[in-house]
């Protein structure tokens, strides 16, 4: 089901998320809801939990076919995500503009490991360990935030990097 996506200043995406203890039928329809969510939205890449109101460690990424992708693992839910290793070799942050749905007028210039390792549970209750780098690390740090109740706005470069969104059509 496609859910409305929360706006600033919400206070859901200002608070860290409680971990998902079970994977039950909540947890399941929770994950269809961020795919549903994310795929109607033609510009978006990623949603999380708090994104659609849920207070829980969930989101969801698929940066198939974008053109600044290397890494693409394609349509990926997880549950309880972890970056267990950052930077290969300690590769400085490389900065990117980001946007969110949540904050739909803005975008700005965010520095991120350029790659990392991250772990979760899938909603088949798979373990997972993903390799990312470019900008599928970009989006999953981007939702990782979201779930630590941060956005993109807490971690523009300096306050003159945030921009007024160009309007797609």
């Amino acid at each position: 089901m496609i859910r409305p996506v929360v706006m600033l200043p919400d206070p859901v995406l200002g608070r860290p998320c409680r971990p998902v203890r079970q994977l039950d039928e909540v947890a399941l329809a929770l994950a269809a809801d961020l795919v549903d969510t994310m795929r109607a939205s033609s510009h978006s890449v990623g949603v999380a939990a708090p994104q659609i109101g849920v207070s829980l460690r969930a989101f969801c990424i698929d940066v198939t076919g974008h053109h600044k992708a290397r890494s693409c693992h394609g349509e990926v839910v997880l549950f309880n995500p972890v970056i267990v290793e950052t930077g290969a070799g300690a590769l400085p942050p490389e900065v990117g503009r980001e946007g969110c749905m949540s904050v739909p007028d803005l975008t700005g210039d965010v520095a991120r490991a350029p790659s990392l390792v991250v772990q979760g549970t899938t909603p088949t209750g798979a373990e997972v360990v993903l390799e990312v780098d470019a900008f599928e690390a970009r989006a999953v740090q981007h939702e990782l935030d979201h779930l630590d109740g941060l956005l993109f706005l807490d971690r523009v470069v300096a306050g003159e990097r945030v921009f007024r969104r160009r309007r797609y059509r």
